[in-house]
């Protein structure tokens, strides 16, 4: 979880050499424009805003607690900045060079054991339990799918890694490079204007799938703006929906 107030930006971006904007797109860095479902129609989806949070979240350290999560019948929502996440396996991009604030660690695991792999996955981070909003009793899990709104674009992702109690808004190194989001964990990321949607009991297992994440998502995207849901077939055996019967795939960590 990379948290820096204003201050500590300027101050990191003085003492550490200017940082470039990787240039090269990832080998299995996800396609932009994912899905069929358009940006303005999720949004006009999630206009108006039913506070399912007690409290408010910030954007950053330091910045006005003033982000509610909100919801529905079918998703929970927020609107926020993106700082990028780069935590978990180590590559070219995420690593303790470029990222000052880099960990080795995310709060799910893959299917093999290792942690999720920031630079090939697109995933968000949501905050950790509190009394501001606990995202387990929203049926959220390690693997919910989620749709990431950036101006025109839309990105399917899951939920991959967990932040601070008061403050929300970050994604994936891959989230943000396919949403055309400057992914350079020192200086890049958005101020604002960034929506996230997540879709209640509603899961991929493996949680490194991104083709399930994606197919199910564009499935659920689709009733969620009222269009006519395509052919799913094969879907269903790649989501795993949330039961008392169900044991989690994913394997928790302590929180950062």
């Amino acid at each position: 979880m990379r948290v820096q107030t204003l201050t500590l930006a300027v101050a990191g971006a003085a003492l550490l050499a200017p940082t470039a904007l990787p240039a090269a797109v990832h080998p299995n860095e996800p396609v932009r424009y994912e899905g069929g479902v358009r940006a303005s129609d999720l949004l006009a989806k999630v206009r108006d805003c039913a506070p399912v949070s007690s409290g408010h979240y910030r954007s950053d350290a330091g910045a006005p607690a003033d982000i509610p999560v909100c919801g529905t019948d079918d998703v929970v929502f927020w609107k926020a900045d993106m700082d990028i996440d780069c935590d978990g396996q180590a590559g070219p991009r995420c690593n303790g060079r470029t990222d000052p604030y880099f960990a080795d660690t995310t709060a799910y695991q893959q299917s093999d054991g290792r942690y999720l792999d920031p630079e090939r996955l697109p995933f968000i981070v949501v905050p950790m339990a509190s009394d501001i909003w606990n995202y387990r009793d929203h049926g959220i899990r390690g693997g919910s799918v989620a749709a990431v709104i950036y101006k025109d674009r839309v990105q399917y992702a899951v939920v991959g890694d967990t932040g601070p109690q008061d403050i929300i808004g970050e994604a994936s190194y891959a989230a943000a490079a396919a949403l055309g989001i400057n992914p350079d964990p020192h200086g890049g990321g958005a101020a604002s204007g960034v929506t996230y949607i997540v879709f209640k009991n509603a899961r991929v297992s493996p949680i490194e799938n991104h083709t399930a994440a994606l197919e199910t998502g564009e499935r659920l995207a689709r009733q969620f703006v009222g269009q006519e849901a395509e052919s799913t077939d094969g879907t269903e055996s790649a989501e795993s929906t949330e039961s008392s019967g169900n044991a989690e795939n994913d394997a928790t960590v302590a929180d950062d």
